[in-house]
C-alpha cells in the first residue's frame, strides 16, 4: 500500500502557512511517515519560508515517487513571493531519484515564472508525467516550458536509468499558435509519449497543423490525445486525418468543440477506414459542425475499422436525433454490447448549404479581425 502524506487542517479548511513555524507541526507528521511515496499539498497556500522548510524535508524523502501534488498552493500570495517559494520546492524535487509525477496545475504562474519552471523541467530526468494545467503561461511562457521539455529529452537520452516521458498535460494555458513550433519540437523529441492533453489553448488551424504534422506524428505509441476546444477547420482536420493512421495504439481521441467542419468529419472517417486504429475506444466529436454525410462515413468506419469503440460523442452537430443514421449507430453499439452514443440533446438541423459554411464563417471572422485592427490603426492617424 502506498504511503501518502496529505497536508490538511483538522477541520478541513485550507491552511495558510506563512512561516516555518506555521508548517512545523505538519512537517513533523511528514517526517514520521516512513518511506512516503506520495505527497498532496493541493488547496492550501504556502509562503516563502514555509516552502523552504518543506523543501528541507523533501530532500530526505528519497522514496517519493508517485505524485507530488502542488496544485493551487499559492492562492492569495504576492507575485513577488512565488518565484522564491517555487524555486525552493522544485530544487528539492530535483534531488529525488524516483519522483515520476509532478502536478503544478491551477497556480497562476503566468509567463513571468516560466524560467523557474524551465530550470526544473529541463533537468527532471525521472519525470514520467508532467501536469501543468491552468497556469496562464501564454505563448511566450508556453514556448519557454516547451523548450525545457525538449531539453529534457537530451537528459533522458544520456542516462539509461531515466524513464521516458509518458504524459504531457498543459491545458487552459493560452498557448496559441505562437508556441506551437516549440511544442511540436518538444513532442517530437519524446517519441514515447502516450498521453497528451492540450485542451482550450486558443490554438488555431495553422498551429494545430504544425503540432500534428511536425510533433505528434512522431509519437507512434500515443494512447490518449485530447485537443478539445481549439480550432481545427479543414486545415487541422486534414492534418489529423493524415497522422491518425500512424497511431496504431490510440485508445482515446478527443477533438470536440474544434470546428472540424463537415468536410473535416469526412476526412477523419476516411482515415479510420484505413483500419489502423483498431484499439480506439473513445472518440469525442461534439460541436464540430459535422453533418449527416460525415456521420455516415464515421458510421462506416465504426462498422469495419473500429471494433473496440465504446463511446462516441456526437452531440451538438448538424443533424437531427431523428435522422436514421442515429438509429444505425445505436443498433450497432447495441449489437456490440456497448452504450455507445452520448446524450444528443443539442443537435441541430442541417442547413441547405453545409459543406463549406464553417470555413466560410472562420474566414469571415479572420477578415473582420483584420478589418477591426486596421480601423483602429487608421483611427490614430491625423491628417494635417
Amino acid at each position: 500500500m502506498t504511503n501518502i502524506f496529505i497536508l490538511k487542517s483538522d477541520d478541513g479548511t485550507p491552511l495558510k502557512l506563512d512561516h516555518a513555524s506555521d508548517i512545523h507541526p505538519h512537517l513533523t507528521a511528514l517526517a514520521n511517515v516512513p518511506d512516503v511515496e506520495e505527497i498532496r499539498l493541493s488547496g492550501n497556500t504556502l509562503g516563502v519560508e514555509a516552502c523552504k522548510a518543506l523543501a528541507d524535508i523533501l530532500k530526505t524523502k528519497t522514496n517519493l515517487k508517485v505524485v507530488f501534488n502542488a496544485a493551487d498552493i499559492f492562492t492569495g500570495r504576492l507575485i513577488s513571493e512565488i518565484p522564491e517559494a517555487l524555486t525552493a520546492l522544485l530544487t528539492a524535487l530535483l534531488s529525488l531519484p524516483l519522483l515520476h509525477t509532478v502536478d503544478l496545475s491551477d497556480n497562476a504562474f503566468g509567463g513571468r515564472l516560466a524560467e523557474h519552471l524551465k530550470d526544473f523541467y529541463s533537468k527532471a530526468g525521472p519525470l514520467r508525467h508532467l501536469l501543468l494545467n491552468n497556469n496562464g503561461l501564454g505563448p511566450t511562457g508556453g514556448t519557454i516550458v516547451a523548450n525545457s521539455i525538449q531539453e529534457l529529452a537530451s537528459v533522458k537520452a544520456g542516462n539509461p536509468l531515466f524513464p521516458p516521458l509518458e504524459t504531457i498535460t498543459c491545458g487552459r494555458n493560452r498557448l496559441e499558435n505562437g508556441s506551437m513550433d516549440a511544442w511540436a519540437s518538444a513532442c517530437a523529441a519524446h517519441k514515447d509519449l502516450k498521453n497528451v492533453k492540450l485542451v482550450q489553448n486558443g490554438i488555431r488551424p495553422e498551429g494545430i497543423e504544425r503540432l500534428l504534422r511536425d510533433g505528434l506524428s512522431q509519437c507512434t505509441g500515443l494512447h490518449h490525445l485530447d485537443l478539445q476546444d481549439n480550432t481545427f477547420t479543414v486545415t487541422g482536420a486534414q492534418a489529423l486525418a493524415d497522422v491518425v493512421p500512424g497511431w496504431p495504439k490510440i485508445e482515446v481521441l478527443c477533438v470536440s468543440d474544434c470546428l472540424l467542419s463537415a468536410r473535416g468529419g469526412i476526412l477523419l472517417g476516411e482515415a479510420f477506414l484505413l483500419k489502423r486504429n483498431c484499439h480506439l475506444s473513445k472518440l469525442g466529436l461534439q460541436y464540430n459542425e459535422i453533418n449527416v454525410k460525415a456521420a455516415r462515413v464515421i458510421l462506416a468506419a465504426l462498422r469495419v475499422a473500429l471494433p473496440k469503440l465504446k463511446i462516441l460523442e456526437l452531440n451538438g452537430n448538424r443533424f437531427s436525433e431523428d435522422n436514421p443514421v442515429i438509429e444505425q449507430f445505436r443498433q450497432l453499439f447495441l449489437e456490440r454490447g456497448f452504450e455507445g452514443l452520448d446524450s444528443l440533446s443539442d443537435l441541430e438541423e442541417e442547413s441547405d448549404s453545409e459543406e463549406d459554411v464553417v470555413d466560410a464563417n472562420f474566414m469571415d471572422q479572420e477578415k473582420n479581425e483584420i478589418g477591426d485592427n486596421l480601423a483602429d490603426m487608421l483611427g490614430t492617424i491625423k491628417i494635417a
